[in-house]
């Protein structure tokens, strides 16, 4: 299962790597930075579903379960947002990672008043995706939600939880690319 799963994790790094390199590359030289973001975010979040949707799935039919401290356990996987999380560590030309409403770690905290701003822009429902300047980065964000209800379940039962009333269906923060 392991094997299985970092084949999963590989293919998902490859196809967002894949996408940034041709953007800093200049293979396309005609692609604004704000498609590129979108590109990314796009592939990264479709990544993200098949792993939420496909994977988890089927692991828990085999008795393997998503956990937070998955390394340490045999028969588990990692969560949702630490595949996206170690997607983004691999990529070495933008960083890739998430944004939370109510983040469970600082490190998924909105970093500026801007990231703040376009994060309540995506949490009104007006827009799904967003890119924009902050400082000398250009920066895009796609709209995040609980996509199954153990997303939900997960945050509510966090012992390191500011909210505990998470349903299917939430906004509950945004994948974020930053650029320079």
């Amino acid at each position: 299962m392991r094997k299985t799963l970092q084949t999963v994790v590989l293919l998902g790094v490859g196809v967002v790597f894949a996408t940034g390199v041709i953007v800093s590359s200049g293979q396309a030289a005609d692609m604004s930075k704000d498609t590129a973001i979108k590109y990314i975010l796009a592939t990264a979040k479709a990544a993200r579903t098949v792993y939420v949707k496909g994977i988890i799935g089927k692991a828990k039919k085999g008795g393997v379960s998503p956990n937070e401290d998955w390394v340490k356990e045999d028969h588990s996987i990692m969560l949702p947002a630490q595949y996206v999380k170690a997607i983004g560590a691999e990529i070495k030309d933008f960083e890739l990672t998430l944004v939370g409403t109510n983040p469970l770690y600082s490190s998924n905290a909105a970093k500026t008043d801007k990231e703040k701003e376009m994060l309540a822009a995506l949490a009104s429902g007006k827009e799904k995706m967003v890119t924009f300047e902050d400082g000398n980065m250009t920066k895009g964000m796609s709209a995040d939600f609980a996509i199954v209800e153990g997303c939900a379940d997960c945050h509510n039962k966090h012992p390191k939880t500011t909210k505990k009333d998470w349903k299917k269906g939430d906004f509950m923060g945004a994948i974020i690319v930053r650029m320079r």
